[in-house]
């Protein structure tokens, strides 16, 4: 009985702490601005500091589901909404920081500048598919859509970070340690949910029943 009591208690408690761990970096990002450690270039910092955490965020909401099989722990389930929308908070800051910091809103050079570099449209493909995953995040949005639907439109997430890998490669061309490191992370997720999609099926296909054999009636 102390158990079925303790858990929701652990939960309550998980969660006030997640949330501050996921504002962590944008406090260790405005106490370096504050105190000029950004670098040389403080705007291509910030760019890629919460460029490295949309991608960390995307990673780990993705993980939230192999993380539940592999414990148990189904009340894991309920941060995973809490992450994705950080993944959105950091893309969100990410893409803000190219508008304002980088361009000033000066839509003739963003204009300019897309042809030119191609990892800025992958990298806006993957922010606009973000979007209505943030908007939909809602347990009302759930109901309206419902579960299936619901659940087709947010794998468009697998997307968002396949394209967040790719924007990331394109952007730095010679050293991708990184990016590739990212990427195999996406890999082995990709694999994952393959395998648990693969043994969900098996697990619903009903089993084949031997052919009942036919015996011959004694000849006269």
């Amino acid at each position: 009985m102390k158990a079925v009591f303790f858990m929701p208690k652990v939960a309550r408690a998980v969660k006030p702490v997640v949330f501050a761990a996921c504002l962590g970096p944008l406090a260790v990002l405005a106490w370096r601005a504050f105190h000029a450690q950004l670098g040389a270039n403080p705007i291509e910092a910030i760019t890629h500091a919460t460029g490295d955490w949309t991608l960390r965020f995307l990673l780990i909401t993705l993980a939230v589901t192999p993380l539940r099989r592999a414990t148990g722990w189904n009340r894991v389930i309920g941060l995973r909404r809490m992450l994705g929308l950080f993944a959105f908070f950091y893309a969100t800051l990410h893409f803000f920081t190219y508008l304002w910091l980088d361009k000033f809103f000066v839509w003739a050079d963003i204009l300019h500048d897309i042809p030119r570099r191609p990892f800025i449209t992958i990298g806006f493909s993957a922010f606009v598919l973000l979007v209505p995953l943030a908007l939909t995040s809602t347990a009302r949005a759930i109901r309206r859509l419902g579960g299936r639907r619901w659940r087709a439109l947010h794998r468009l997430v697998y997307v968002a970070a396949a394209f967040g890998v790719v924007h990331y490669w394109w952007l730095v061309k010679a050293d991708v340690t990184r990016p590739a490191t990212y990427a195999c992370i996406l890999a082995v997720l990709f694999a994952v949910r393959g395998w648990l999609a693969a043994r969900k099926a098996l697990a619903r296909r009903p089993l084949a029943l031997p052919r009942p054999v036919e015996i011959a009636p004694p000849a006269d």
